[in-house]
Parts: C-alpha cells; sequence; structure tokens
C-alpha cells in the first residue's frame, strides 16, 4: 500500500509562490447570498493579512507526484475560471478551471460529488478554492490528469470525490463570471500542458469516414471517441462524447470544416489526448472540407503515389513493414556493406490551383550513419532525371538525427509550400549513400494541406 504524503510548504516557498500569481486583484466581489458572501469576504481577508496563500494553477500542478495522492496540509488558496460545464451532460461530477480568462496557460480538474454543478459553477465563473485538507492526484491512477479530490482510495494512488457538503465550503464563487476566449491552436499544437484548458482547434474537420454517424455510437454505453484531423498540417485529435450528453444521437457535421472549441483532457485510460464539448453550439464549421491534396501513410503497401528514380547504385525506394504506424516508405543503401547510392523518391503531382497557402508534413526516422536525407519541391517535374528534369528548391525540414534508435520518430514541421499555391507541385525525398556510410531512412504520414 502507498503512503498518502501530505504537503506543507515552508515559508520562503509560499513567499515565492505569491510573488507568481499574476492576477493580484483581490477586491471583494459583488454580494452572492449573505452566506456565501461572507465566506469568501472572510477568505480574501486572510489572503489580504498573509494568513491564507494564494498560488497559481501552475505552482498547484507542481505539487503533483505521480503514481502518488498528497494530502495538502499547508493553507493554501487556488483562484481559477471554470473552463467545463455540465449543462448539456457531457460532463460528470468534475469541472475543470484555468488560470486566465483569455490566453490561459495551466488548467486543473475539480473531482466533485455534485451534479448539474453549472447551477453554482457556470462556464467563465471566478472560483477561489481552499486547498487545505483536499487531495491531489489522479482520479483513475495513471490517466495523467491532475486533479483535486476529497480524500484518497485505499491504495493511496487515486483520489477520490470532494463532497458536496465539504464543497460547499471550500470552493467559494466569486460574483464575476466572464466569458472566456478559447485559446487558439492549430491540431498539431496541443499537447497534455493544454489539460483543463478551453481550446479552439483551428481549421478542423472530421475525418473521412464519419459521414452518417452519430457524436456517440448507439452501441456504447458510456463514451464515444471520433477523429478530428487538422486542414493545414498532420495534427489530429479525438473527440470523446458522453452518451449521456444531451447531443449524442446528433449527427457529426461531416462536410465542412472550421474550429472546433472545448476544454483538453485525457481519456479513462490516459491512452489518447481527447477534447470533450461544452455544447455542439461549439463546433463552427462554416468552410467547406479541405480534404488533403495530398496525402500517404503508405497503408497500401506500395508507392503508386510516387516516382521512384534511381540515378545511381542497386539499392531502390521501398515500401517496409515498419512505420508509425506500419508501414512506411524506406532506402537504404547497405546491402552486404555501404554501396553508392543516389535515389529519388517523387510525389505524383499535387493540384494546389485553388490555394493561396499550402503546408507540407511528414515523418522521419534514421537508422545508421551516413548523408542526411535531403528535400525538394519543383513546379515542372516530368519524371525523368531530378537532375536534369524540373527545377528543383531545397526545403528546411525537421529530421530525425538519432541513429541509435528506430523509434525516434520525429514530425517535419509546417514546411511552407504557398510558393507553389496557385500552380502545381511534386515533392522530393532524395537519398543518398557512399561506400562507407549508408543510413536507413524511412518516411511515413506526408500530407501537403492549404486553404
Amino acid at each position: 500500500m502507498k503512503i498518502i504524503h501530505k504537503i506543507s510548504l515552508i515559508t520562503s516557498i509560499l513567499f515565492f509562490t505569491i510573488s507568481c500569481v499574476q492576477d493580484d486583484d483581490y477586491s471583494i466581489p459583488q454580494s452572492l447570498g449573505l452566506e456565501e458572501n461572507q465566506n469568501l469576504n472572510i477568505l480574501l481577508t486572510d489572503i489580504e493579512n498573509g494568513n491564507a496563500d494564494l498560488i497559481s494553477i501552475s505552482d498547484l500542478k507542481n505539487l503533483f507526484v505521480n503514481g502518488e495522492v498528497n494530502e495538502i496540509q499547508s493553507n493554501l488558496v487556488v483562484k481559477g475560471y471554470v473552463s467545463s460545464s455540465d449543462f448539456t451532460g457531457n460532463f460528470y461530477k468534475e469541472f475543470y478551471m484555468q488560470d486566465e480568462v483569455e490566453n490561459p496557460t495551466s488548467g486543473i480538474k475539480i473531482s466533485i460529488n455534485q451534479v448539474d454543478s453549472y447551477n453554482q459553477f457556470n462556464l467563465g465563473r471566478e472560483v477561489y478554492i481552499k486547498l487545505q485538507g483536499l487531495f491531489i492526484g489522479e482520479t483513475n491512477s495513471g490517466d495523467g490528469v491532475i486533479a483535486i479530490g476529497g480524500g484518497s482510495n485505499q491504495f493511496g494512488d487515486e483520489i477520490s470525490e470532494i463532497s458536496e457538503n465539504v464543497a460547499s465550503t471550500i470552493i467559494l464563487r466569486s460574483s464575476n463570471s466572464f466569458t472566456l476566449v478559447p485559446l487558439p491552436l492549430n491540431l498539431s499544437d496541443i499537447n497534455d500542458s493544454h489539460i483543463g484548458i478551453f481550446v479552439s482547434a483551428l481549421s478542423a474537420q472530421f475525418s473521412p469516414g464519419l459521414d452518417g454517424l452519430t457524436y456517440v455510437d448507439p452501441d456504447e454505453d458510456y463514451d464515444t471517441q471520433r477523429d478530428i484531423e487538422s486542414c493545414v498540417d498532420s495534427g489530429t485529435l479525438k473527440l470523446e462524447t458522453s452518451a449521456f450528453s444531451n447531443f449524442n444521437d446528433s449527427l457529426l457535421p461531416t462536410n465542412s470544416s472550421g474550429s472546433i472549441s472545448g476544454i483538453i483532457t485525457r481519456d479513462y485510460f490516459g491512452d489518447n489526448r481527447v477534447m470533450m464539448l461544452n455544447s455542439k453550439e461549439d463546433v463552427n464549421f462554416d468552410n467547406p472540407r479541405c480534404d488533403p491534396l495530398f496525402a500517404d501513410d503508405f497503408s497500401s503497401n506500395n508507392l503508386n503515389n510516387w516516382t521512384t528514380y534511381s540515378v545511381e547504385g542497386d539499392q531502390e525506394w521501398e515500401t517496409t513493414p515498419y512505420g508509425n504506424p506500419a508501414p512506411s516508405a524506406k532506402m537504404s543503401g547497405f546491402s552486404g556493406g555501404s554501396n553508392v547510392n543516389e535515389d529519388w523518391l517523387v510525389t505524383n503531382q499535387i493540384d494546389l490551383s485553388s490555394l493561396s497557402t499550402a503546408n507540407l508534413t511528414f515523418q522521419s526516422v534514421v537508422r545508421y550513419n551516413g548523408p542526411a536525407l535531403e528535400v525538394y519541391a519543383s513546379a515542372d517535374y516530368s519524371g525523368g532525371d531530378p537532375n536534369s528534369d524540373g527545377s528543383w528548391s531545397l526545403l528546411t525540414a525537421n529530421l530525425d538525427t538519432d541513429s541509435s534508435s528506430w523509434s525516434s520518430w520525429t514530425d517535419s514541421g509546417n514546411v511552407d509550400l504557398s510558393s507553389y499555391a496557385g500552380g502545381n507541385v511534386y515533392i522530393a525525398f532524395k537519398y543518398t549513400s557512399t561506400a562507407s556510410a549508408s543510413a536507413t531512412y524511412e518516411i511515413d504520414n506526408v500530407l501537403v494541406a492549404g486553404e
């Protein structure tokens, strides 16, 4: 059995924490009702007099220890703005809050034994939580979502809910409610630092193959995840919807694209990062679909979307039963030893005539030492030797450099192709090796998209 550790911060740490608070406006809010207003006034006075210490959500999350539940002993208070709502039934006995109304940097989950909490803790409500005697941990050990609860399970690795009676005395509302401004992000920029934050995924759409489906699979008893993809890069995210939400049987808007705003969290077991909606009205798809102009994850296990041209050497580009996920495109100049090679892998023609901007994204992994892979673009290739056919421009892309591992798949980043917008483009991967150095490169998830 794990021991429940207790947190007690020394005075110097508290002083440092207080100095990092972004919003030091502790003015007494307007009346919420006599008892609630009095409790908040007392708390704000304690903070002002130094009898309680206001800390940021970020500093509170720093108290979390992986795999453990910690009791907070010090007289600490955290302030935040409610970022989730159970009004539509998509959240249950929990709410999230973030540190700012606009441009938030940190969010946290509050586990509470209360339904319809939106009646008190409505979206955008400013709240103060007295942390002394509460616990910090995860509601499901290992799920990666830091939360505040009222106790611990018998193993000391999961928190339990704050009871409704206790919540009424320690989670204190200000009279201030704000309209939250969702944090605008491309899908590829969303990561675990955004858990608990109300974000807007830009230039997004539901993945192909979801036509005619609803937010929740009618055969699912609890949650359903639907894939969202980016219009501008290779970013993806799963939208998770509860079977108890009031929009569970609504059709997915699969014929359009735009922005979708919700709370970033992780699924029950922590396997996937997901977005959860406060309301389906936060899906603002008012543009046509933006299906990729070129996409190849090599799942067909062939190079039909490409031209392979071997300038020198017996080895050539091929598919391999490995990848991210498998399969992928592979090139190696090693065969019984290193060999001199120059081999090009060139996309079929990509039509950018209707676009004003475009980007290339892909992933790469390298093993063993040898000359670095190069990435090129051309508007006038016609299928011959790329050294004499077409005008090629070297592109700047992030490539894997860890030659000791097969698992160090590296995102290319957004490679700007906007100079080719309005016409056609070809993308090429140029591999070279020498008689003494022959790296093995794998390429996967090649995508060209734009607007």
